[in-house]
């Protein structure tokens, strides 16, 4: 098109009709940004290239993105199954995932130590046992202070203030001595790998280890110590609290049988060497 008179250069050529004017795609001239910028323009949504769209901001199918109808566009990309689910590790790996649930009462527990040591196991192992634990570790120390033969007849030839007192003495001296026993085995566990919980392993332990028990001291009491009815009870109860134990340190913290086992090991020989072998002799 001739340009203005005189030749020169004439700015507004392109404005005049049937000219075009190039304009830059990523602004005005001016530097001003286009209303919808950053939002639908020529393919981009949010200011990322979108892949599939046309330069009015739908899909190839005619639909708006982000409806649900994307054609290989931005929001057509999905997940493959099953990313967004998350895997629990614990720590061995070996034994079946604990069922929880609620505490379970006095009797469930104390029966169900023997009767479903595993599932009473599981669902007591978010729980604390302080309280039956206690009550058992006392009442297991008043008994054992009248069926251990040397203390046996201190108490029985004493006079009330002094039996009375050598009693309370042994409950609670058999009350931390499974404190103790249970916060061993504990340690053993965590250092082994295991992930439990320190209050149900420390009541669950002195239970296990008192409890397993009390058969062989009942014996004791109305029978001489070096019978063989009261040494078959004590090796058969020492056997028994040798596996609900290791069977408690499996479920509560997830570890293998050897490994349970060998957490276990300390407070099954301590048992053995301070409470079992001295009655049984």
């Amino acid at each position: 098109m001739p340009g203005p008179q005189g030749g020169g250069y004439d700015p507004y050529a392109a404005d005049r009709p049937g000219s075009t004017r190039a304009f830059p795609t990523g602004g005005d001239p001016y530097g001003q940004e286009p209303p919808h910028q950053g939002y639908y323009d020529q393919g981009q949504y949010a200011g990322y290239p979108q892949e599939g769209y046309g330069s009015e901001g739908y899909d190839q199918g005619g639909y708006p993105p982000g409806d649900g109808h994307d054609q290989g566009g931005y929001g057509s990309q999905q997940q493959p199954y099953g990313q967004d689910n998350v895997t629990v590790y614990r720590a061995g790996g070996q034994s079946a995932p604990h069922v929880a649930g609620p505490r379970p009462h006095w009797r469930e527990l104390l029966l169900g130590i023997f009767r479903a040591p595993t599932a009473t196991f599981d669902r007591t192992r978010d729980h604390q046992v302080w309280l039956p634990a206690l009550t058992v570790s006392m009442l297991y120390g008043a008994l054992a202070v009248l069926g251990i033969g040397l203390t046996h007849d201190d108490i029985v030839n004493s006079t009330f203030t002094v039996a009375l007192t050598g009693i309370v003495a042994a409950a609670i001296g058999f009350a931390v001595a499974g404190a103790i026993f249970g916060g061993v085995t504990y340690a053993l566990a965590r250092q082994l790998g295991g992930d439990g919980p320190w209050k149900s392993t420390v009541g669950l332990a002195a239970l296990i280890g008192w409890l397993t028990d009390a058969p062989r001291l009942l014996l004791d009491l109305v029978l001489p110590s070096g019978s063989a009815v009261v040494q078959v009870a004590g090796w058969a109860t020492w056997a028994l609290c040798a596996f609900l134990l290791t069977s408690m340190v499996r479920r509560v913290h997830d570890l293998p049988w050897g490994k349970a086992a060998a957490a276990s090991a300390l407070q099954l020989l301590a048992l053995l060497v301070l409470i079992k072998l001295p009655t049984l002799g």
